[in-house]
């Protein structure tokens, strides 16, 4: 079974960095491309970032442009989320996922309805 296994949350005061891993397992890596999406209490889970897996084209939303990295090491079978500048508002569960491919992304939402396999998630606090 295709497995996404995160780790790195934690609770750090605002202005605090955090690297987000997701290891992969049960497929070949470069079956799909990955990225990181959060979810707070209350609120629609929202496409953070994505790495296009053959390209390194990545997407960002516009609330973590400049402050989030999303990158990945294919001999690790590893993504990572490099979470710089941290605001209270990026509270939230993060999960990593892996979708289809997109070369562009022009609707978040499309992401979202792209996803074949989530992680668990893990928890950032900003406070």
């Amino acid at each position: 079974d295709v497995q996404l296994v995160e780790s790195g949350g934690s609770s750090v005061q605002p202005g605090g960095s955090l690297r987000l891993s997701c290891a992969a397992s049960g497929y070949t890596f470069g079956t799909y491309c990955m990225g990181w999406f959060r979810q707070a209490p209350g609120k629609e889970r929202g496409a953070v970032a994505r790495i296009y897996t053959g390209s390194g084209n990545t997407y960002y939303a516009d609330s973590v442009k400049g402050r989030f990295t999303i990158s990945q090491d294919n001999a690790k079978n590893t993504v990572y989320l490099q979470m710089n500048s941290l605001k209270p508002e990026d509270t939230a569960m993060y999960y990593c996922a892996a979708m289809m491919c997109m070369d562009a992304v022009h609707n978040p939402n499309d992401l979202l309805r792209a996803v074949n396999f989530w992680g668990q998630g893990t928890q950032v606090t900003v406070s």
